[in-house]
């Protein structure tokens, strides 16, 4: 579980809070953080494999090296106050919060190896080259995005379960939330839709190697139980962690960016660019509901993926999404005439 490389980090920034020292020793091991990165892309630079993996061409490594160095850069400016004071002002980040300050340099650092990785190697054939996903591969892979979220609000070393839960936005929807969760996944389905067949009209050989990626991949999962899992683990555990810890820091933008980054089985392509606006459109969700609703249209939307909509049912689908539509304007219209001030 890589994913879980950054939680000891997560979990110290959570505990220096409060501490008078705490700003201090947090920006010392996000420091430390970004230097190890840093040497290892010096390190692979010069010829000692520790980095990039067999088969990349001479300029491909360089790029992965270059682009690894760039990365811890970035992520140590983030260390400095007068940076992450600046950044205050366009974001609500506390610039001498020991969470928010790991935090940044957690993304910096997540976000530049993952484009780094998009942008010199092969990321289809690497997701090609790993065995099919089964039910608790995608369980081992889904959960510690949860488990860092819950870590990054500070569950039990600063806040306690209800407050946690409150940060995260994981709240009790209203009955229009769910509408709207439900209606909103069906636009994105259609608009991914849209978008697969431009990528098969514009770019056919990166399309068809997409689809050749995906269904490698999530192949053996079209079971019922499969499509299940497919649906809850992502929808839940990406949303808790994206729209629900990180959002309200990074804003939706960011975070939106940083989510399309983390799914490589796209590469570069016009599927990517529907996962960054479906991440944007998930993130006005959360905006303005909460991160329940986000989790519900997710949930949705994978399912809708999973089981596909053809045929008759495509008919019957596009009936409930008209009357979905209707009645989650009529809800949001007759809470914003009955919220509006008197005249």
């Amino acid at each position: 579980m890589v994913e879980l490389v950054p939680l000891p980090l997560v979990l110290a920034a959570n505990w220096f809070v409060g501490k008078p020292w705490g700003e201090r020793a947090a920006a010392m091991l996000a420091g430390f953080t970004a230097l190890l990165l840093g040497l290892f892309g010096v390190f692979d630079m010069a010829g000692m494999p520790v980095l990039t993996s067999a088969g990349l061409t001479a300029q491909a490594r360089f790029g992965v090296d270059a682009g690894t160095v760039v990365t811890a850069f970035a992520a140590a400016g983030f260390i400095f106050k007068p940076i992450r004071r600046d950044l205050s002002a366009i974001l609500p980040i506390d610039p001498d919060s020991p969470v928010h300050l790991m935090a940044l340099v957690l993304c910096a650092i997540l976000l530049g190896t993952q484009v780094t990785s998009i942008a010199f190697t092969d990321v289809l054939a690497a997701n090609n080259a790993q065995p099919p996903l089964s039910v608790l591969d995608l369980f081992e892979d889904e959960l510690p995005f949860l488990i860092v979220a819950i870590a990054g609000v500070g569950l039990l070393i600063r806040r306690n379960a209800p407050a946690s839960f409150e940060r995260l936005g994981i709240v009790t929807p209203k009955w229009w939330h769910i509408t709207l969760a439900l209606a909103a996944a069906g636009i994105f389905y259609a608009f991914a839709a849209q978008m697969d067949g431009l990528s098969h009209g514009f770019t056919p050989q990166i399309a068809h190697r997409v689809d050749a990626t995906t269904q490698h991949l999530f192949g053996q999962l079209n079971t019922p139980l499969g499509i299940a899992a497919l649906a809850l683990l992502p929808g839940l555990c990406e949303e808790i962690l994206f729209r629900g810890a990180l959002q309200p820091r990074i804003g939706i933008i960011a975070t939106a960016v940083l989510f399309a980054s983390i799914h490589t089985e796209y590469g570069l392509s016009l599927d990517t660019l529907a996962v960054l606006v479906i991440a944007v459109g998930l993130g006005l969700i959360r905006k303005y509901t909460n991160t329940t609703t986000s989790c519900t249209c997710h949930v949705s939307y994978n399912l809708l993926v999973g089981v596909g909509v053809s045929g008759l049912a495509l008919d019957g689908a596009i009936a409930a999404e008209l009357v979905l539509v209707a009645v989650t304007g009529y809800a949001v219209w007759s809470l914003r005439r009955r919220t509006a001030p008197s005249p």
